[in-house]
């Protein structure tokens, strides 16, 4: 009898055991579930205006902790954040908007090297930026993307301002799918970065 009492126990805890561990399973397996990863496209700016074989580095934008993930950030009211649920960048925020400014301004084909700062030809001028905005505002029933970018042009060689100057813009989503919500972030960039380009390529 006392056997049984114990075999019993023991299965109780087992099968306790087994619960406990279908419950962490589907907890890791729900978070790795892939999300909708979603890029956006650069937009060179204006190959009009005088070249120069002048280099360019262009370093990661500081960002609020809230954007520098790779989630697309929702503010659903002035202080609430969240992210959308089932979908990404393609990069962390910073990195993706770096690559998007690398690539508009070398598309100017105005320099003579524009790229990150890890290796490349010693630059004669730097960009330093930060982003202040990156997101979705639901007001009412409308889903408007806002981005506002802030940007400094140094001299390399004695890191002296050049110019400075902030770029910002938002557009209407046509409802909250991540799809229409990435394509508003696209309408916004193809407005930015060819002024931006045009701004740095100019330095």
């Amino acid at each position: 009898m006392q056997m049984l009492t114990l075999t019993r126990r023991a299965a109780i805890l087992g099968a306790a055991a087994s619960l406990g561990g279908c419950s962490a399973l589907s907890s890791i397996n729900a978070a790795a579930t892939p999300l909708d990863t979603y890029d956006l496209a650069p937009a060179a700016g204006s190959g009009a205006g005088r070249g120069s074989g002048r280099t360019l580095l262009v370093a990661v934008p500081n960002a609020p902790a809230s954007i520098n993930s790779d989630r697309i950030m929702v503010k659903p009211g002035a202080a609430a954040v969240t992210y959308l649920p089932d979908a990404r960048w393609s990069d962390e925020l910073p990195s993706l908007v770096q690559s998007l400014l690398i690539r508009s301004i070398a598309g100017t084909g105005r320099m003579g090297y524009v790229g990150p700062n890890e290796g490349g030809p010693v630059p004669d001028l730097a960009l330093l930026s930060r982003i202040d905005a990156f997101h979705v505002e639901i007001t009412g029933g409308a889903v408007i993307a806002k981005v506002d970018l802030s940007l400094t042009l140094l001299r390399d060689r004695d890191q002296s301002v050049i110019r400075t100057a902030t770029f910002r813009n938002e557009a209407a989503a046509v409802d909250d799918t991540p799809i229409s919500i990435v394509r508003a972030f696209q309408t916004i960039m193809d407005a930015l970065l060819p002024e931006i380009a045009n701004w740095a390529a100019a330095g």
